[in-house]
């Protein structure tokens, strides 16, 4: 008997992570986090996935460590980019300084007292390209696993089954899986409707595209070309 601990953002990389936890583990438990975001359509959405999976779902609030970062995330004055995640150069303007650092180490104490054996952390391989950001590369992800198994006296292991996977690769496996990614939310912005400009946006119609999918999510373009 396993269980599992999903790290739940309410976008499509943690519900494929919730996906893949299902099939894997006799039980799974999800976990969100709110930091200081803008929004809070991406928490919504993580406690519609944990609904539809029927898993124990913790919503846990941090401090506001981040405020004054200059991630456009957190900063209210600061808009977030609209370019593709390709455009970007250096250190995304969305990034979070250190923030999936934290949240796997919360993570790894929940699971510790939760009694779960594994935790899923969704980064991906597009996530650390060109270190935009350096918390989702595959030497932070393999400290932090070290870091977490020795920590919790080698009772928890940190599972990122995505870690070499494109976005594309992302929704074709979720595809297989059945995922909810109609409940989902990855638009950096917190609008009615996705904006559908925003790096996440872009890389998430593109995904959809690749598989000839329509994806299940409005976007504001979608809005206007209706009326």
């Amino acid at each position: 008997m396993t269980t599992a601990l999903v790290l739940l953002s309410g976008g499509l990389d943690s519900t494929t992570c919730a996906a893949i936890a299902r099939e894997a583990h006799d039980h799974i438990i999800g976990v969100s986090f709110v930091y200081g975001q803008k929004h809070d359509k991406e928490v919504w959405a993580a406690r519609a996935v944990a609904e539809y999976y029927n898993m124990p779902h913790e919503i846990i609030q941090l401090p506001n460590v981040f405020k004054g970062s200059g991630s456009t995330l957190i900063d209210p004055g600061l808009p977030n980019p609209t370019c593709s995640y390709d455009e970007l150069e250096g250190v995304s303007p969305t990034y979070v300084p250190f923030r999936n650092g934290i949240l796997t180490s919360y993570a790894a104490a929940v699971a510790l007292t939760r009694g779960a054996d594994f935790i899923y952390f969704g980064a991906h391989a597009e996530d650390g390209e060109n270190w935009a950001y350096p918390d989702c590369t595959p030497e932070f992800i393999g400290s932090m696993a070290a870091a977490i198994y020795v920590g919790t006296y080698h009772k928890v292991r940190l599972l990122t089954p995505l870690q070499w996977m494109a976005k594309r690769d992302v929704v074709g496996t979720g595809k297989d899986l059945n995922a909810p990614y109609w409940l989902t939310w990855s638009c950096y912005n917190g609008g009615e409707v996705a904006c559908g400009v925003c790096p996440t946006c872009r890389s998430r119609r593109e995904a959809f595209t690749y598989w000839n999918l329509k994806d299940p999510v409005c976007y504001a373009d979608e809005v206007s070309n209706d009326e």
